[in-house]
């Protein structure tokens, strides 16, 4: 497999950065399942409301996210398939370090 261009590689460091934090990763677990509020995904998460807030709009603008608005309710869900996927990829990883 030939390696990407730099153009591409940088947009792959900055995904998995981005994808890699804590608080993001709790988030994205979160709605694993499917879509939720806000508020169940802070609940869910243990973090405030506050940085629930950030954290998703972070997601959001990686194209991890996808969201719609309800009333005053907003809505997250993964962008897609690939999300799932890259998460069970790095677990697995992880999971078969320790064997």
């Amino acid at each position: 497999m030939q390696a990407p261009d730099e153009t591409m590689l940088e947009r792959m460091e900055n995904l998995l950065k981005i994808a890699g934090d804590f608080t993001r990763l709790k988030i994205l677990y979160a709605i694993m399942d499917g879509e939720k509020s806000v508020g169940e995904i802070q609940e869910e998460a243990g973090v405030s409301q506050s940085l629930a807030s950030h954290q998703l709009r972070v997601l959001k603008e990686a194209n991890l996210l996808s969201m719609r608005k309800e009333g005053k309710k907003v809505y997250y869900v993964l962008a897609d398939n690939h999300v799932r996927d890259l998460l069970e990829v790095v677990y697995n990883h992880v999971s078969e370090e320790n064997l």
